[in-house]
């Protein structure tokens, strides 16, 4: 068989094959270094505050880098633009996140649209035990600080009292308020209105202040990419494979086509026997 694979064309062949395997050994590397990549900022940059303007802008997409940022913002809160999601814990209690669109100062020139019809971003203001405890947001201008989260999933359910939605989803918000809103919402902690403290945080109504914590993901293997990487190597070693099978097959038609002849041979061997009888 080693005759068979030093053979130019089969030569050529495996130079080939190790080419396309040293591809796939690259792409294995990638992949690798991939799944534990810091996707996610660490917490010692959310936790220092920035301008939303300048971590987001409408329209676009948040990426990992950006989830759990503390952001400040300044603008005021539409009341016709309200609802509560259902669902959420609190202490161990299952109740309702109040939510109400921000429509964020500046955010109409990113737009283009007018200061009056700019883009809004949802906050959930605070947590409450019955939806009924639900209350008109405060007037005026509004300091908000929060942390800046990604939108979550629409949920498709039937039946819902009006006002309610099952998950705190930018897409189906924008259809429900009719206007640009942001791809992420931000949990409220604190609200100034002339510099006094409103809202959840000043412990007004019966709005308790929600609690989330920064994600933190630097630490986590992505296994899908680990897949991936074992993947590229798996397609590394069947291209030498493919080659060795190749060569094999070469050398067993050879074999064959050696065997035919010598059997041929032997078959016509009677026959002149039985003739010169």
């Amino acid at each position: 068989m080693l005759k068979t694979a030093v053979k130019p064309k089969w030569i050529a062949a495996l130079v080939f094959a190790l080419a396309v395997a040293a591809v796939f050994v690259l792409l294995s590397q990638w992949q690798f270094s991939r799944s534990t990549q810091k996707d996610v900022a660490p917490p010692s940059v959310t936790e220092k505050v920035q301008p939303l303007l300048e971590t987001l802008q409408p329209g676009q997409p948040m990426l990992g880098t950006e989830e759990g940022q503390l952001v400040t913002a300044t603008g005021h809160f539409d009341a016709s633009k309200q609802v509560v999601v259902q669902s959420r814990m609190q202490d161990g209690k299952v109740g309702f996140w109040v939510v109400t669109a921000f429509v964020v100062d500046g955010a109409a020139k990113l737009t283009g649209k007018a200061a009056t019809d700019g883009a809004v971003i949802p906050v959930a203001r605070g947590w409450i035990p019955e939806a009924s405890a639900a209350r008109a947001p405060p007037a005026g201008t509004v300091t908000l600080e929060g942390r800046l989260l990604n939108s979550e999933g629409p949920i498709l359910s039937k039946n819902l009292p009006a006002g309610q939605v099952s998950a705190l989803s930018s897409a189906e918000l924008t259809n429900l308020w009719k206007t640009t809103t942001y791809a992420a919402f931000v949990v409220s902690y604190r609200e100034l209105v002339g510099g006094t403290a409103v809202g959840a945080a000043a412990g007004q109504g019966d709005l308790v202040r929600i609690t989330v914590t920064a994600t933190d993901q630097n630490g986590k293997v992505n296994w899908l990419n680990i897949f991936y990487a074992i993947e590229w190597v798996l397609f590394a070693g069947f291209a030498v494979f493919m080659w060795w099978r190749l060569v094999a097959d070469d050398y067993r038609r050879e074999q064959d086509e050696l065997f035919d002849v010598h059997h041929d041979d032997e078959a016509l061997e009677p026959d002149l026997g039985e003739s010169t009888k």
